[in-house]
């Protein structure tokens, strides 16, 4: 291994060991709900990043999420939601977790929501719970973690810039995708500072900072001609120039700091909000730990995996765990379970010759699954957070 990529697999792992990396889930859920075709009989798992999109299941229909994760700041902050949709009134959460920021922060932590949070997300939040101190101007919630501290970083260079600000509201004001792509192509694209931005965005610091490691950098390196930073530049190019901003809550929050109430995470709309307190919030199980551990140890079936983009990581830096999970993956599967994945790169050619054990058989994982690349190709494209470079959408049928 290159001396470059030792110290920026040590940057990532002090970064993702010490840290919340991600305020908000960056996958869109409404590519997932039709990918996964959800129902109540459902018996899902799912990586719970910033635990928005298990909230998301719920709401469309599964009857069980089980959101797990590695990192348990990540899973304090699902604890610290499900805590606020229990004994909050809307106004108050939409406050907190739409806006990022409410008023008495400390008193309502203190007097509604620590007592329901396990030992270890109480001694978090007892330490961070300012992240949602009230300010006139400046930081929100959303502002804070790995990937909040790089969109304060951003916000406050382009700040520097006002002719840039002003036409970066302008494009999330925009009432249409022409006006829209007519503010990028004429204030935002010429803008000086893309040059730096673009540089900026070829660091591993930048890159751990956004849950990035250095196997996933190398794997979209490897089919992506001017690399990470021209995929990332054309990206977001993508997402100014044909998919609307006023539906685009994934970028609106890092752009502005906050969601709207017409634009946001469905668990933020009133009625969903007041269905989750009413009830649905119980279908959610929170477990930190490796999804193979947590596989291991299931006496039921699950029927949906969501596996994100983690196995980029796995196959280049522990190919020998992403083959013991998939062992886990196809033992606690239930015949016919759906299952999605994305990746950095426009392809991955590392899951289908993993070989497991079915049934005291060997078999290529590849010759288990029946790919639904139709549809995969479909949802992609639509994808709002438009950063990664594939999504695959597959079905287990050769389990008996």
């Amino acid at each position: 291994m290159k001396r470059a990529d030792i110290l920026g697999k040590r940057w990532f792992d002090l970064i993702h060991k010490r840290s919340l990396i991600y305020n908000t889930c960056w996958e869109d859920p409404r590519c997932d709900r039709q990918a996964l075709q959800l129902s109540p009989d459902d018996n899902l798992v799912v990586i719970t990043s910033a635990g928005c999109n298990a909230l998301d299941y719920v709401l469309a229909g599964a009857g069980t999420v089980n959101t797990v994760d590695m990192n348990p700041r990540q899973n304090a902050l699902l604890e610290l939601k499900i805590a606020g949709i229990r004994h909050l009134p809307f106004t108050t959460f939409f406050e907190m977790f739409g806006r990022g920021r409410v008023r008495n922060h400390r008193e309502i932590y203190e007097t509604y929501l620590r007592a329901d949070l396990t030992p270890f997300a109480k001694t978090f939040w007892d330490k961070r719970i300012e992240y949602f101190k009230l300010r006139p101007r400046g930081k929100t919630f959303y502002y804070h973690g790995s990937c909040g501290f790089f969109a304060r970083a951003f916000h406050n260079y382009a700040a520097a810039s006002p002719d840039f600000r002003r036409g970066l509201r302008d494009a999330l004001e925009a009432e249409t995708l022409e006006q829209q792509r007519a503010i990028y192509f004429s204030r935002l694209r010429p803008w000086k500072g893309v040059k730096f931005a673009h540089w900026i965005a070829s660091r591993d610091a930048t890159l751990a900072l956004l849950g990035v490691p250095p196997a996933q950098r190398r794997l979209v390196e490897a089919d992506y001609p001017g690399g990470i930073a021209q995929f990332i530049m054309d990206q977001v190019e993508e997402v100014f120039t044909e998919l609307p901003l006023s539906d685009n809550y994934f970028w609106r929050v890092y752009l502005s700091g906050s969601y709207t109430q017409d634009c946001c995470p469905e668990y933020l709309r009133r009625d969903n909000f007041e269905r989750l307190k009413a009830g649905l919030w119980k279908n959610i199980t929170i477990t930190t730990g490796s999804i193979t551990e947590f596989l291991q140890k299931q006496e039921r079936p699950i029927t949906r995996f969501v596996l994100l983009d983690h196995m980029d990581w796995l196959a280049n830096h522990r190919p020998e765990a992403l083959e013991e999970e998939w062992q886990a993956i196809i033992s606690s599967a239930a015949p016919n379970a759906r299952m999605i994945w994305r990746s950095g790169a426009p392809r991955v050619d590392f899951v289908d010759p993993i070989v497991v054990n079915v049934n005291g058989k060997k078999s290529k994982v590849g010759d288990l699954l029946t790919y639904d690349h139709d549809l995969a190709a479909r949802l992609h494209p639509l994808d709002r957070v438009h950063t990664y470079g594939c999504l695959y959408v597959a079905q287990l049928t050769g389990k008996n």
